[in-house]
């Protein structure tokens, strides 16, 4: 009768004993798992962080002339440079809102105002074809927001 009883209560802490291993187990694999994760996470934030400073300088570096908007100076008044960056980002931002509308293809040099690029466009404020290369920089920019949905 004791031998029995001895065989369950050993039996009963084996079992017990191998469950409460099982389940540290699992927390440790569990707690390794989101650790690393976590370490995988801060790795490409720092990452990200680096590449947005190396850009910034070369950004910084790049920068020419009296403007930082991220158009270059190519000349000519700053009347005739504004208003051809604000017709051109306007006309772009209204032909990409369409096409993403219609479902077309990216696709802003078939656009009729991009081939034109003379809206608001006055002899007065300088050079028709500086005005028109100013246009269709904005034009570029203005069509991918719109065709993004940033309209």
């Amino acid at each position: 009768m004791q031998t029995k009883y001895f065989k369950r209560i050993f039996g009963g802490l084996i079992l017990g004993l191998s469950l409460l291993g099982i389940g540290a187990m699992s927390s440790t694999t569990a707690q390794a798992q989101y650790r690393r994760d976590d370490y995988y996470q801060q790795d490409r934030y720092r990452r990200d962080q680096d590449r947005n400073r190396r850009n910034d300088r070369w950004n910084r570096n790049q920068r020419s002339g009296r403007f930082n908007d991220g158009y270059p100076d190519l000349g000519g008044t700053f009347d005739l440079r504004q208003t051809a960056l604000n017709a051109g980002f306007t006309d772009g931002v209204k032909a990409g809102g369409k096409d993403l509308r219609n479902r077309r293809g990216y696709n802003y040099q078939d656009e009729k105002d991009y081939q034109k690029a003379t809206r608001d466009y006055n002899s007065s404020r300088g050079d028709r074809y500086l005005y028109q290369q100013y246009y269709r920089m904005a034009f570029e920019h203005g069509y991918a927001d719109g065709y993004a949905g940033y309209n």
